[in-house]
């Protein structure tokens, strides 16, 4: 049979392949610098008298700590983590230069102020690659002893404290390493790279008494960055003025929806209701966690007067916080593709609603299994198999290795069902057309979760962060961007709202412009964890052209919004709030990802603003506000044909709606925003190590921000999250009669006066 043409020129599809190889040819030389680069893991590091302050063997089971009680979920090492605890960094570096000092000027006969003498000692590298010694002061080692009794009391205390729970490490000799894992990144922090007149990790954090202060590198290339996004910008507004490129503006014809119960349903997307009502409970459940975690800040030893750190104990709450985003998601995407895929196909293979039982069945034991493995973890119950069964301890990737690979197993199947149900579909389209587009972006999925299985137990924390980031920008911030783009086309074809040739043309220009600034803009996490000046270079530079899509797509929003308002017939519209989510999704992208991403992209800005209430403003803003909104839309798109006409309720829905946008504006520009620009300011006046301390959160008026998250919090859990959970248990009680005969299904949601090309 022959294959339909590409519906516009080739040329895009060859734009789309040339931009990757490109972009993945240079994150392949920035992965070989990553590792021919990092800074050493010294064999040990003793003092001038001898006496041996940790071993290599030493650093890597204080890492191991770090990890299995999870405490990437309360603090952070490089700046990356959560952000109710220290930064372990930074805090071990400002108290041990406080030490020093302290101890020079008490030493007579000083030729030199003791904080010029602290800064010159600790910016000196005195690795020895030939031994792989490092030789340090005596004054230094004397520093070592105090900052691990320190720890000591932080981790064995014997009431909870700071969101923590009692005793939260019980053994002593586990923090003693953990404090000699944290020792090793403040000396990666303040040592010279060889060659260099800056650390390892680009002279962060900023800590005047060690002698950190942000590089000309840092300063030059936040420059160079907006050059490039200035530039960019003036380009895509000259040819946007100049050529209608997207089609939006074209004449539409009126559309009538049919109605929703004539709409047969096939045996696997009767079983989609299941997943829709798995994904708004784990949604829910998300919600209330996230509550948790945000109400530790106000209140970081109890729960209005119960100590629920007790019980769930912040790095947990947290964890499951982190974990549930993920796992809502994902299962909103993949009943979309099942509930997408006959209707694009205009058949159901046999055997599709069993696969489809079984798939979500693993999902369930890969939920549930990883939570409790996470769970046994942190309380220290897991001090064997904690890799595989318990938390890996790396954010994003915390669950642990098993169920990494489970879910990994768990998507191939999802794109295996996608595939059987396109395959007929597929043989008579060409390789760049929309059924082959909706393919690739669903296989890029599993493919870059599974990335994160590059990062091992036995790596360096360098190397294991530039995989981890690979997860947290790559799969999150682009593939799961391209897999939007392309559902949230594919559903306004299939409404007949805009031409397939015109959803075509955007996804290509999504891809390419995406990915000109998305993949190797990855490396702007990556400015001060420990890799060459390079991946700031090159990360700034890209990362900053990541805002030139947002703004074009949201300039063309307008006419998209007017394009659907001519196609609908008045009030018949039965998808009108699934709509206004994709709406949503759009202008959450432009905010969230695009202004609140760029704010703190520069690395000028980065050095001061990594790890407080930015980060989280960008992240809440970028992850709810996009693929959150969207997997809400994409649930009640699927629902609504899911249930009796008289079980759905659009003011349940619209309830929704609003609540979950004005609750995640209140808790962005209440909460977030503010508390992230006096930290800010804090970091850069009096120091980044005081900005991110407990002492910064007991401020009494960032104090009374934290309690003002509240209103928002309510709003967005019982106004946004619990109608949708009432509406999937309606779809589930009071299924459509509608069923679809034998193999055909229609592909037809809609009739109009005039044709359309649609698929």
């Amino acid at each position: 049979m022959a294959r339909r043409p590409m519906l516009i020129s080739r040329w895009w599809l060859q734009g789309a392949i040339l931009t990757y190889l490109f972009g993945f040819l240079v994150l392949g030389i920035l992965a070989y610098m990553t590792y021919s680069d990092e800074p050493p893991l010294p064999a040990r590091m003793v003092t001038q008298s001898g006496d041996v302050l940790f071993t290599s063997r030493d650093v890597m089971d204080g890492m191991h700590v770090f990890e299995r009680y999870g405490l990437m979920e309360y603090g952070t090492v490089y700046g990356h983590g959560a952000y109710l605890g220290p930064d372990f960094t930074a805090q071990y570096l400002h108290r041990e230069a406080e030490s020093l000092v302290q101890s020079y000027e008490n030493a007579a006969g000083a030729t030199q102020s003791a904080a010029a003498r602290v800064a010159e000692e600790l910016h000196r590298n005195t690795y020895d690659p030939g031994t792989g010694t490092v030789t340090v002061s005596d004054a230094r080692g004397a520093a070592f002893v105090e900052l691990r009794g320190y720890y000591e009391r932080m981790f064995g205390a014997s009431s909870s404290e700071s969101g923590l729970q009692a005793h939260s490490i019980a053994d002593r000799a586990d923090i003693d390493k953990l404090a000699d894992f944290f020792a090793w990144t403040a000396w990666t922090a303040a040592a010279d790279r060889p060659g260099r007149d800056y650390s390892y990790t680009n002279n962060w954090p900023p800590e005047p008494l060690a002698g950190n202060s942000v590089t000309a590198d840092a300063v030059a290339w936040s420059v160079i960055s907006i050059i490039f996004l200035l530039g960019g910008m003036g380009i895509v507004l000259f040819f946007f003025g100049r050529y209608d490129w997207l089609g939006w503006t074209e004449s539409a014809a009126e559309i009538r929806f049919l109605p929703v119960e004539t709409v047969g349903l096939t045996p696997a997307q009767r079983v989609v209701v299941w997943y829709l009502l798995v994904t708004s409970a784990l949604f829910v459940l998300q919600t209330l966690v996230g509550g948790l975690t945000a109400h530790y800040r106000a209140e970081p030893s109890n729960f209005f007067g119960f100590d629920i750190s007790a019980l769930i104990p912040y790095n947990l709450a947290r964890t499951w916080h982190v974990q549930l985003a993920i796992f809502w998601v994902a299962t909103s995407y993949l009943a979309a593709g099942i509930f997408l895929a006959p209707l694009i196909s205009g058949h159901e293979p046999k055997g599709q609603a069993a696969l489809s039982v079984v798939l979500l069945g693993a999902l369930a034991i890969v939920v549930f299994g990883s939570m409790a493995g996470e769970y046994a973890s942190i309380r220290g119950w897991l001090t064997k198999g904690w890799f595989w069964l318990g938390d890996q301890g790396w954010e994003y990737l915390d669950l642990g290795r098993l169920w990494q690979v489970l879910l990994i197993a768990g998507l191939v199947l999802w794109v295996v069902i996608l595939w059987r149900g396109l395959r007929r579909k597929l043989a008579t389209e060409s390789f760049g057309n929309l059924p082959w587009l909706l393919l690739y972006a669903a296989l890029a999925i599993p493919g870059f979760y599974a990335v994160g299985l590059l990062a091992s137990p036995n790596s360096g924390f360098v190397v294991i962060d530039f995989w981890r980031f690979w997860v947290v920008h790559l799969w999150v911030e682009d593939f799961l961007e391209l897999f939007t783009t392309v559902v949230v086309a594919y559903l306004f074809v299939l409404l007949g709202t805009v031409r397939e040739s015109t959803a075509i043309r955007v996804i290509y220009l999504d891809i390419i412009l995406y990915s000109v600034g998305g993949v190797i803009g990855t490396m702007h996490h990556l400015y001060f964890s420990g890799t060459p000046a390079a991946h700031m270079a090159l990360g700034a530079a890209f990362s900053a052209m990541e805002v030139i899509p947002l703004l074009l797509l949201t300039l063309e929003a307008w006419a998209f919004i007017r394009s659907g308002e001519r196609s609908m017939a008045p009030n018949e519209h039965p998808h009108r709030w699934a709509v206004w989510f994709l709406i949503a999704t759009g202008l959450w992208n432009f905010l969230g990802a695009g202004v609140f991403g760029f704010l703190i992209n520069l690395p000028v800005v980065s050095y001061y603003e990594i790890g407080t209430g930015l980060t989280a403003n960008h992240a809440h803003t970028a992850m709810m506000g996009v693929y959150g909104m969207l997997a809400v839309g994409l649930l009640l798109f699927c629902l609504r044909y899911q249930m009796r006409p008289e079980a759905w309720s659009d003011r349940l829905a619209g309830i929704s709606f609003w609540s979950l946008n004005l609750g995640l504006a209140w808790m962005a520009f209440c909460n977030l925003f503010p508390v992230g620009i006096v930290q800010l300011y804090d970091a850069v006046k009096v120091g980044y190590w005081h900005a991110r301390a407990a002492a910064f959160i007991e401020t009494p008026w960032v104090h009374a921000l934290e309690w003002l998250r509240l209103p928002g919090d309510v709003l967005f859990i019982v106004g946004g999250a619990l109608p949708l959970l009432v509406l999937c248990v309606r779809g589930v009680i009071y299924p459509s009669a509608a069923r679809v005969s034998g193999e055909q299904v229609s592909t037809r949601l809609f009739t109009a006066e005039v044709e359309r090309d649609v698929a």
